[in-house]
């Protein structure tokens, strides 16, 4: 039995236990869970993504990526993306996105904000997930483009479209950025163990991205200085787009995750598959 931890795993591994059946585990998260701590005391082989895993008997493996993410050649495919997608070829450009169900709290703050990033010159591609509802959007003329989709199912693309990304923590993602080289700015999920926070403080610490509490992301939240995408920015002419009250102004050092690294280091291991 191959297990990846979560509710339904543990029964499945008393089960395999019981039976005789051979275990083998892979921990993705930096913080594992209940049903792998318990997993591992009976299997055979335990496969962990951080080099500082507790699990008993771990293996540093890293995440295995699909080969489509992990062969990306971001700047190579760009034109391409963005045509994809309907964006403009230039513009910079801010992903979203909760993961394959979307994420509430992501998706009312980016539609609320929307119109300040866009004035900024700033356009956004935003996987708002199958199950919510797409906001209506009225392109205005001349404005960068905000385009709202249910699902991607093209995230090669969708990275090589994209300067930035806002986005949960969870360890495929953190791992995918990472490979690709694309900041973020990570919202960790306010429930569970923690584990997302700890996903993303490697890169974060490396320079590769910013933290935001899920508390702290509200449209006021969202436009405050140190975030790379924000529409109030002042006097940083190395961001993706500088407010134009500031673009008269004198330059000033940025320290945000963008100007201080372009492409973030590859923190997590990455498997090809």
């Amino acid at each position: 039995m191959v297990g990846f931890g979560g509710y339904v795993a543990l029964p499945g591994y008393l089960a395999a236990k019981r039976l005789g059946v051979p275990i083998v585990i892979h921990e993705a998260n930096a913080r594992p869970g209940l049903a792998n701590k318990i997993g591992s005391r009976y299997a055979s082989q335990v496969a962990v993504s951080t080099p500082d895993s507790k699990l008993r008997g771990a293996r540093y493996i890293g995440i295995p990526l699909r080969r489509s993410i992990a062969t990306l050649d971001r700047a190579a495919v760009r034109p391409e993306a963005r045509a994809a997608f309907g964006l403009d070829p230039n513009l910079p450009t801010l992903l979203v996105t909760g993961g394959s169900q979307g994420a509430r709290r992501l998706n009312e703050v980016v539609q609320q904000v929307a119109p300040w990033l866009q004035q900024a010159g700033i356009q956004i591609l935003h996987a708002v997930g199958p199950k919510n509802e797409l906001p209506q959007v009225q392109q205005m003329p001349g404005m960068p483009p905000y385009v709202p989709v249910s699902y991607l199912d093209r995230m090669d693309l969708a990275y090589a479209a994209a300067d930035m990304m806002l986005c949960r923590a969870g360890a495929m993602t953190v791992a995918e950025l990472s490979a690709v080289g694309l900041p973020a700015a990570y919202v960790p999920l306010p429930i569970g163990n923690g584990e997302q926070r700890l996903n993303a403080q490697p890169v974060v610490k490396a320079g590769g991205g910013l933290l935001v509490d899920d508390a702290e992301l509200t449209p006021s939240g969202s436009s405050d200085t140190s975030c790379p995408c924000s529409p109030t920015r002042t006097g940083c002419t190395r961001c993706p787009a500088p407010p134009p009250s500031s673009a008269a102004g004198t330059p000033t050092t940025c320290s945000s995750a963008w100007c201080t690294r372009r492409s973030p280091p590859v923190v997590h291991t990455a498997r090809t598959v």
